[in-house]
């Protein structure tokens, strides 16, 4: 299993950032997905899941109306879209890959999640 993120970078309070992870390895079209944040100093955070299908999502209160998490099944890629960052959404972002056959709604725990990528760094700063 491999998961490769990328799309990080700096950008101002407001602004806006697309996340990609390239998925290889495994059925990216049958396996529910996940991303989730961790700051410096700080937990492994959940951010947003989306069921195998795209039928289903799931945010974190903090960014519900924020982020919009998809995914192309014909790339094997998913994505995390992000307007009107803010400060606090400084973090380096990961994916996750959800076990097979299990259900995703719910699942907010990094040990619901089984292969992660590397993460890319997110900076929201003036």
């Amino acid at each position: 299993v491999q998961l490769q993120a990328s799309g990080g970078g700096l950008v101002q309070p407001g602004g806006s950032l697309r996340l990609s992870c390239a998925a290889s390895g495994f059925t990216f079209s049958s396996t529910g997905m996940g991303w989730f944040r961790q700051a410096p100093g700080k937990e492994r955070e959940f951010v947003a899941s989306i069921t195998w299908s795209g039928g289903n999502t799931y945010y974190a209160a903090s960014v519900k109306g924020r982020f919009t998490i998809s995914r192309d099944n014909a790339k094997n890629t998913l994505y995390l879209q992000m307007n009107n960052l803010k400060s606090e959404d400084t973090a380096v972002y990961l994916c996750a890959t959800r076990p097979r056959g299990l259900p995703l709604a719910g699942t907010t725990r990094p040990t619901d999640y089984d292969y992660w990528g590397q993460g890319t760094q997110v900076t929201v700063s003036s």
